[in-house]
C-alpha cells in the first residue's frame, strides 16, 4: 500500500517540489514570491496543496495575494 501523500512539507521538501535549493526556495518567500510557512505546534510547514495550486497557475499571483 501506498504512503499517503504529505499533507505539510518542511523548507527542504518543499524547495524539491520546485526542484530547486532550500536556500532559493526561502528567498522566493522572503521576497513574497512564494508563501511563508505556517506554525504547526512551533514547526514552520509549507501547506502542499496551497504550493501545488501556485505551481499549477490556480492561485493568485502576490498582486491579489491568495496566499
Amino acid at each position: 500500500m501506498p504512503s499517503p501523500a504529505p499533507l505539510f512539507a518542511d523548507d527542504k521538501t518543499a524547495a524539491q517540489l520546485f526542484c530547486m535549493k532550500p536556500k532559493d526556495f526561502r528567498r522566493l518567500v522572503e521576497e513574497g514570491h512564494l508563501p511563508g510557512p505556517r506554525d504547526l505546534g512551533g514547526l514552520e510547514r509549507w501547506d502542499v496543496e496551497e504550493l501545488r495550486r501556485i505551481a499549477s497557475g490556480e492561485a493568485m499571483d502576490n498582486r491579489g495575494m491568495d496566499w
